[in-house]
């Protein structure tokens, strides 16, 4: 765990922890060269040293900044220090759709339409660049303080034409689709089930 006031690459300086997956921790940060907050996710120190864990993670960072779109969250940079990986992302000000959707108890029928059209905007902008999500759910969904929707998380995302089949289900499995769980191939189709 990174501490306040720790600089990564001599240019991002760690305000405050955002949050932590299964692979990574996320932190605010302060971009000295461009002077702008920004988010990074750094990938946990027991994972660093996996060449697997590695792989994967650059391949989230690879997958992520060839998106630009504005329901998808935007990478910065993509880097290593000193044995920490890290991605510099967009900071969103704001809380998850989880978070949004416990908090509020029931979306109306408008508002649910808004945020999953939003949603689908960003999803196609992956598809269009043949990049499967694979993780689709309302934890992986940022609802900004002005209302707009990203996409984010592209941990598990894999470039649609390596035709993915994969004997591992990857995925959460509230949102997951049948054909994931079952370690079949995933297409395009798997993320549009989860939006659903």
């Amino acid at each position: 765990m990174l501490e306040k006031g720790n600089f990564i690459n001599n240019r991002y300086e760690i305000i405050n922890p955002v949050g932590a997956g299964g692979m990574s921790d996320v932190y605010k940060a302060k971009d000295h060269k461009l002077n702008r907050n920004v988010a990074i996710k750094v990938l946990k120190t027991e994972y660093s040293k996996d060449k697997n864990f590695v792989s994967k993670f650059r391949v989230e960072a690879q997958s992520a900044a060839s998106l630009i779109h504005p329901n998808i969250v935007n990478v910065y940079d993509v880097g290593e220090d000193d044995g920490l990986y890290y991605i510099v992302m967009e900071l969103i000000e704001g809380i998850t759709l989880k978070k949004y959707i416990e908090k509020k108890g029931k979306l109306s029928f408008r508002e649910t339409i808004s945020i999953a059209i939003q949603i689908a905007n960003g999803i196609e902008c992956a598809h269009n660049n043949q990049i499967v999500h694979r993780d689709i759910k309302p934890q992986n969904i940022l609802i900004s303080r002005e209302g707009k929707v990203k996409v984010t998380d592209f941990g598990i995302a894999r470039a649609a034409s390596a035709n993915t089949i994969n004997g591992n289900a990857m995925g959460s499995v509230h949102y997951i689709s049948p054909e994931q769980a079952g370690g079949q191939y995933v297409d395009e189709k798997s993320d549009i089930y989860s939006l659903g």
